[in-house]
């Protein structure tokens, strides 16, 4: 509505004026007006102040500050590595890209990666989660493994088009696509491949994360064997990983299973997310305290471990979920304080 009003505005100053200028004037003015105006130019300078447009404004890609909130995430150094490298690489002002970034997060529940996610939307959009060029599918609510694969792909293509149709830098995230059914991704492979522009849609620009518990238990167990051998933790790199991620992607059950997105090596990076360590499952709970402005004791914070975290049976080091449970325990306690 603001939109129309102000062309209709322009228009009326317009018809105003003409007694002021000859017919050739007139003529020029108005053709450098509609110029102007198909430039987008007009729309960036009013419109697109108040409302979410595809433009810088709108999508600023501040990885700065995505690197800044990276440094609540623990225990994940091979993230914070490879992350800002391939987003900073990709949003480069002025580089051209022929691809879309495609990420692939693994790791057990509670390591950091819908968080991680979040921060991506958060940080690359000025309205966030809450921003219409980003789309976020939830596996197990919206893609049950007992569907027709095929009309979840449809749907998925169906939507994908129709974002980047209005805002080629969108960001999708695909959250627990080991729960949905074999098969659902095999038409975005076409999208997401070798091309910049088809049918009058630019695929290039675009994000898409996958999230996956798949080949949880494998990073746990590689990194186990790593640790005996005497690799300390933090020295650990992509490298060790990422093909034992790419091969459990394709041959366990899930979205990813026997994908041409993985046979056409369509996904850019595939990164581990570490089982968390007892020392991280402290940080976690000093983290979630300090938003309560509360600094327990750490007798405190050995009760909630001793009786929420469980360690996997093998190596006995690593939390079988992560920090995933601490957040509503701690609000529980934080709850309590306040009431007592």
């Amino acid at each position: 509505m603001t939109y129309i009003l102000l062309y209709s505005t322009l228009l009326s100053l317009i018809s105003h004026s003409l007694a002021l200028f000859d017919p050739i004037t007139i003529g020029a003015g108005a053709a450098a007006l509609i110029g102007v105006w198909k430039s987008d130019f007009l729309k960036d300078q009013t419109y697109c102040r108040y409302a979410e447009c595809c433009n810088d404004r709108s999508i600023p890609a501040n990885v700065y500050e995505l690197k800044t909130k990276l440094a609540n995430l623990y225990g994940q150094h091979i993230v914070k590595q490879q992350l800002i490298a391939a987003l900073a690489s990709h949003l480069e002002k002025g580089r051209e890209t022929r691809k879309s970034l495609v990420i692939s997060f693994h790791g057990t529940p509670g390591t950091g990666k819908n968080m991680v996610a979040d921060m991506i939307a958060n940080s690359i959009y000025a309205e966030g989660l809450r921003s219409q060029f980003v789309h976020k599918f939830m596996g197990r609510a919206g893609y049950s493994t007992g569907g027709n694969p095929a009309s979840y792909g449809a749907h998925i293509h169906h939507t994908v088009i129709k974002a980047l149709r209005l805002c080629p830098r969108s960001l999708f995230i695909f959250d627990e696509v080991d729960k949905m059914p074999k098969g659902a991704f095999e038409a975005l492979t076409s999208i997401v491949d070798y091309r910049s522009i088809a049918n009058g849609v630019d695929f290039s620009q675009a994000i898409y994360i996958f999230l996956s518990n798949t080949a949880g238990v494998e990073i746990s167990t590689h990194l186990g064997n790593l640790l005996v051998k005497g690799i300390l933790r933090e020295n650990t790199k992509l490298g060790d990983f990422e093909s034992i991620l790419e091969r459990a992607a394709y041959n366990l059950d899930g979205g990813l299973s026997k994908s041409s997105l993985i046979e056409a090596h369509a996904i850019d990076h595939f990164i581990p997310f570490l089982p968390l360590e007892k020392s991280h499952i402290y940080k976690c709970l000093n983290a979630e305290f300090a938003r309560y402005f509360m600094y327990p004791e750490v007798k405190v914070l050995d009760e909630i471990v001793e009786s929420v975290v469980t360690f996997d049976p093998i190596h006995g080091v690593f939390a079988k979920s992560g920090c995933k449970k601490l957040d509503k325990k701690v609000a529980v306690i934080a709850y309590q304080h306040r009431r007592s």
